[in-house]
């Protein structure tokens, strides 16, 4: 079994993260402590969002994939997005973050 983070523990180093990057955080929902899923949304303002959710892949390792597609796509679609899997798991995290690189925060692969 491999060993993982509390959530909320790991929400709170992104958080830190990004604050050294000087980049806008804000924690729109919160789900379970221990184990709930996470939904990242980085949002350009003037381009567009993406939201990203964890996912495995084909070996087994923790990746992040564009959920809403390799396109941004408008803020509206976004939360729409967002919206639906909250309805569908109330234990998920919503995090937005202010920024249109994934990679300046986010650590592993982004498919």
């Amino acid at each position: 079994m491999e060993a993982r983070l509390k959530t909320e523990l790991w929400i709170r180093a992104l958080i830190r993260r990004c604050d050294i990057a000087a980049l806008a955080i804000a924690v729109v929902a919160r789900g379970d402590s221990d184990s709930g899923a996470i939904l990242l949304k980085f949002n350009t303002r003037e381009e567009g969002c993406s939201v990203l959710t964890q996912a495995r892949n084909p070996a087994g390792e923790l990746v992040w994939m564009r959920a809403t597609g390799p396109a941004l796509v408008s803020e509206s679609d976004a939360d729409a997005y967002i919206a639906r899997q909250r309805r569908r798991d109330p234990d998920l995290w919503v995090v937005e973050i202010e920024s249109a690189s994934p990679c300046a925060v986010l650590d592993g692969y982004i498919i």
